[in-house]
């Protein structure tokens, strides 16, 4: 065997001689200390609100968008609306010459104001009209500006909307109607009511996720709303008004039934009962208690002590262990 094969064999034969004394430094310290000594925090069974929501964040569009495109090439003449105006079906949005008329007025021109004055009454302009009533959101003309008739000359939108995405697990609690909230990024501390409009049939993958898209209407669309903003919505599933509830963390399933940790005072060193209850709505932070306690009652969550006690976890499956030590919550 080689000098380097007899040291690495050595080295080997080192490190699994630590690993093993470790080891045995470890066995001996657990059977020295014992088991991790369990706390428990009291919380009070107490009535509170309870409001079920979804969060979803969603983008600002318009819910239906429509180009204006006039029906032959020309030239704007004069431009009467401009972005953000809100106008009514057929008000007039512009006058345009067609591509003759425009010709023909810029001969005119040439000889003289009368001339042009004349011409101008005998050859009319065509107006440029709203088709919906709505929200001018783009103008692409300036008078002057000659078109052809595939360009947009304006775009309305009859009102905005967000479109927030819903997972696949939450759309059942999503209903037409619904009421919900909006807050926009750009003005966090602005809350606009709203009410879902429209669910998608069709799903739409988001990074691997299962989504549909929901339209959510505002009641009152605001004047700093913007196409393009980005929205969070909150849908208002269930709400309840002054109903007892426990930390949700306090309860834990066995075969099938909701229990939770109550004080046992005929237990002489003190270490508490399991006690069945039955649960109604939950937020996630706290659950509704139909039966099995009353308001004021004591629950405990077991709180597991690490290595020399000063840092503890909630684990509400923690086993019993000694006497319990309690502490206000």
């Amino acid at each position: 065997m080689s000098e380097k094969q007899k040291a690495s064999k050595l080295w080997w034969w080192i490190l699994g001689g630590a690993l093993l004394g470790g080891l045995g430094v470890g066995l001996f310290v657990y059977k020295k200390q014992g088991p991790a000594p369990v706390n428990y925090r009291e919380e009070k069974a107490e009535k509170t609100d309870l409001e079920i929501t979804i969060l979803s964040t969603g983008v600002v569009q318009p819910q239906n968008r429509l180009e204006i495109k006039p029906p032959i090439p020309g030239r704007v003449e004069q431009v009467l609306a401009i972005a953000g105006d809100k106008v009514k079906k057929g008000q007039i949005l512009a006058w345009m010459s067609s591509t003759e008329r425009a010709a023909l007025l810029d001969s005119a021109r040439s000889k003289g104001a009368d001339e042009l004055k004349r011409w101008e009454e005998l050859y009319r302009p065509t107006p440029i009209m709203a088709p919906i009533t709505g929200m001018v959101i783009l103008k692409n003309v300036e008078p002057g500006q000659t078109f052809t008739s595939t360009d947009a000359v304006f775009v309305l939108s009859d009102r905005l909307t967000v479109k927030a995405q819903v997972d696949e697990t939450d759309i059942a609690s999503i209903k037409v109607g619904q009421s919900t909230k909006i807050v926009l990024d750009a003005y966090a501390k602005e809350t606009v009511a709203a009410r879902v409009d429209k669910i998608a049939f069709d799903a739409k993958p988001v990074n691997n996720v299962t989504t549909y898209i929901v339209d959510v209407v505002p009641l009152d669309t605001p004047e700093f709303m913007r196409s393009g903003m980005t929205a969070n919505v909150t849908f208002h599933i269930e709400s309840k008004k002054q109903v007892l509830t426990i930390p949700s963390e306090a309860l834990k399933v066995v075969d099938g039934k909701y229990l939770v940790l109550v004080p046992d005072e005929e237990s002489p060193k003190n270490v508490p009962k399991e006690q069945a209850v039955t649960v109604g709505l939950t937020d996630g932070k706290r659950t509704e208690i139909l039966s099995g306690l009353q308001d004021g009652d004591t629950v405990l969550i077991a709180e597991m002590s690490l290595g020399n006690g000063d840092k503890k976890s909630s684990n509400p499956f923690a086993p019993f262990s000694g006497p319990p030590k309690r502490k206000k919550g």
